[in-house]
Formats: structure tokens, sequence, C-alpha cells
């Protein structure tokens, strides 16, 4: 059951720490999930943290800090000293001690390692942190079950339960040659039933599924998601196994990643959150927004060189805002279903069929909604040639806006560019641009202006 936070329990946390009953407080979180208690953390003042994190021992704070949330996590780490740092990451997996020491200055970094008990632990948290970021050596960890192939079936069982002491959790057992190169992977199920004298090699799968040590984390995440992978392993150019990465990383690889094309799509230029500073914010807002201005200039002039169409067909001037609305619409829809199929990887085949279909789609929707609108101008204003310049316009925007809307993140993809940002104001707004301009165009050649 989920564990409540409410005012009660808040006002009683209060005052056992004002007391310093660490009994009861200890007490009271025995039962409580240590995602739990990182939620409450964020709730409670900052004393009050840092009086919990350092009573709670370091088996339960160490998957505290984990959870925390990353300004919250600063904060608490500023707190602590070298060496209570180390006890904290001493107690987690590689990849998240790696995690938690890189968040702090390279100065506080090397005191931590150097504070660490475990040399092992420090070896691999070097290694890690030695790899760019958005790559699988960052991602990984270090901790997983390996046998090599020429072990016997009797000998494996009795080596590999020293090594699974340090795993979490066991997903697939990895077999390697004598130079530690990946030759295939071994099931439990396998090794339960096989009998006690044969080798690995003649039980394990030759097959299995890795991404190389400098592989993009987003696309290590479309692979496993691709597969249904719990666990992937990592390799060098030689194929050497260097470590694993489990299906829990990748939930966060997705979860930044889906971040930051929604903050893309609404026109922030860089990753930002709530609490991040005027300044900042102003930053990863303004460049859109100024685009967004010179989109209205471009609006403005091309309406005025239509000036003397206004004055003979005043109400081409009303419908202006819808035919804007309706490009942008129609191109943010192309563009977010476009992003969507190349992000799961489900675009496929030739560019020319794609605009293609979205062309037919967008002539069908043009049609069924300037039909519509054809009779309303009709019924409002009494001018036949007005109505069919207006709704004639609105089709051939919706054309030309589902193309755009299609073509240009198609066009970023291939280009390297994330096609994320067409989703946003670069869509809109050169829509808008193209809309109004193909609106006059033509309701000035229906009308003879």
């Amino acid at each position: 059951m989920e564990f409540e936070i409410n005012n009660k329990f808040l006002e009683l946390l209060s005052e056992l720490i004002v007391s310093k009953n660490d009994t009861e407080i200890t007490s009271l979180f025995s039962e409580v999930h240590f995602a739990d208690i990182a939620e409450l953390l964020d709730e409670v003042n900052f004393d009050e943290a840092i009086y919990i994190i350092k009573l709670l021992d370091s088996e339960k704070t160490s998957e505290i800090l984990t959870e925390l949330d990353e300004v919250t996590r600063e904060k608490i780490l500023e707190n602590l000293s070298a060496k209570e740092i180390a006890n904290e990451v001493g107690e987690m997996d590689s990849d998240d001690a790696a995690d938690i020491i890189g968040e702090l200055s390279e100065e506080r970094q090397i005191r931590v390692i150097n504070a660490l008990d475990d040399l092992e632990l420090a070896a691999d948290i070097k290694e890690l942190l030695s790899y760019e970021d958005n790559t699988a050596g960052a991602l990984m960890a270090k901790e997983l079950v390996k046998v090599y192939e020429t072990w016997t079936v009797a000998g494996c069982m009795r080596r590999i339960r020293g090594q699974a002491k340090e795993v979490t959790r066991v997903h697939s057992i990895y077999v390697v040659d004598k130079e530690d190169k990946l030759v295939g992977r071994l099931s439990l199920k396998d090794l339960i039933i096989a009998k006690s004298d044969q080798q690995i090699a003649d039980i394990s799968k030759a097959t299995v599924d890795a991404v190389n040590v400098y592989e993009n984390d987003y696309e290590v995440a479309r692979i496993m998601a691709k597969y249904d992978l719990e666990a992937i392993p990592v390799v060098n150019d030689q194929n050497v196994l260097l470590g694993r990465i489990t299906i829990d990383d990748i939930v966060d690889v997705l979860k930044e990643e889906a971040e930051k094309d929604y903050q893309m799509a609404a026109g922030l230029t860089q990753d930002v959150d709530s609490d991040d500073s005027i300044l900042e914010l102003t930053k990863a807002r303004l460049p859109w927004l100024f685009l967004g201005l010179l989109g209205g200039v471009g609006a403005f002039l091309i309406m005025g060189l239509f000036e003397n169409t206004f004055e003979e067909n005043a109400i081409l001037f009303f419908f202006t805002p819808l035919i804007a609305a309706m490009a942008g619409n129609v191109g943010v829809q192309s563009s977010a279903i476009i992003v969507q199929g190349l992000a799961n990887d489900d675009i496929k085949g030739s560019i020319y069929r794609r605009l293609l279909k979205e062309m037919l789609l967008a002539a069908l929707n043009g049609f069924v909604l300037a039909l519509f609108l054809f009779f309303f101008v009709w019924a409002y204003e009494g001018k036949l040639t007005t109505a069919l310049a207006i709704s004639a316009s609105l089709v051939v925007v919706i054309i030309v806006a589902g193309l755009i809307g299609t073509f240009v993140p198609l066009f970023l993809n291939k280009r390297g560019i994330d096609p994320a940002i067409a989703t946003g104001p670069f869509i809109t707004t050169s829509n808008d641009i193209f809309g109004i301009l193909i609106y006059f165009m033509i309701a000035k050649v229906i009308l003879g202006i």
C-alpha cells in the first residue's frame, strides 16, 4: 500500500526531531519504502531532511538519495562530508554511485572516491565517470554475473554464488571466453537442470544482444524496447564484457527524453524546470518567442501586400485568424505523428510515399472542413464567389500545412537534428506565414481583384 504523507504525520515527525527521539523516528520509517521517504524529504524543511538522512542507516539512505529530486539531493550532498557521502555510495550499485558522485565538483569527487573502503567499487566508479554523458558506458553498472565457457556446471554453481551477492537482480548469466570476450548467455533454468559435469559452452546460447560502450543511451533504450529486454550487456570494440544496463536505467532515459521533447515542442531551447532562476527560464524561452515575433512581422508584411484586397473584400480580413490557426493546427498534428513514429522507429519506406499519404489525408480533411465553411460564408455573406475563395483557400492551406508538418521532421532527422523541434513554434510560425500568403493569393485569383 502506498504511504500517505499528510499534515498529521509531518507534525508528528517534526515533534520527534525537535525532541531528538531517534528511536521513535527510526521505528517510524522502518516499514516505509525508500521512494516514499524520498518524497517525504522533498516536503519537510531542509534541516529536518538532513537530520533524517544522517539518522537512518546507509543501506536505506543510499536508496533514498537515488530517488530524491535533483535540487534536494544537491543541497543534501553539500551538507555531507566526503566520508559520509562515501558511506552512502558504498551501499549503491556502481552506476548509481557514479551518478551521485558525478553531481559533485571535481575536487569533491576525488575526496569521496578516496574515502571509499571498497577499492574495487572506487575503480569501477572512476571508469564509469570517464565515459561521456548519454552513452552506454555512463549508463551501465559493473555488477553482473559472468562465467567462463570452459567451466563445468558444478564449478559454475560454486563460483556464481559469490558474484550474485553483489547483484541486485540476476536477469542473465553472461558467458565469456578466456579473454573476457562475450560469447553467449546462460539462463538460470538451463543451469539448474544441466548435468554437473557438462561444460558451460554446451548449454549456453551463442546469440546474445549487446551494445557498444560508446553507443548513444537513447539507441540503447530503443533496442531494449524493441526486443523486450530486462537487461543488456555492454562491450567494448574488442567485444570484451564491461557491464550491463538494466530496465530501470532505461526508464529514466525515456523519461528524460520525453521531458526534453515536450519542452522543445513547447518552444524551450534547453532543459529547465519551474524552480530555475528567472534568467535561466528567460534564456530557454526567448529564442522561440523571438521566432514567433518574426513570424508575426512576416504575416503583417504579407497582409500589407494585399491591402487593396482588404478594401474591396473586408470579410477576408475576419477569416485570416481562422486560416492561420488551421494551418498551425494541421502542421503540428502532422509533425507530432511523424516525430512519434521516428522516436518509436515506426517510420519505414520512402519519404515520397509518406508525403503522398499525408497530402491525401490533408485533402480529405480539408474538403470536409471547407464544405462546412463554404455554406457558412455563403449564408452569412450571400456571395458565392467569396465563399468559394475562402473555402478553396482552406483546402490548399491544410494540404500545404500537412506536407510541411510531415517533411520538416523527416528532413531534420536525416540531418541528425532532433525532429522534436518541428512540433512546436517552428512549424506553427512557418505554417501561419505560408497559410496567410496562400489564402490571399487564391482569394485574389478567384475574386479577380
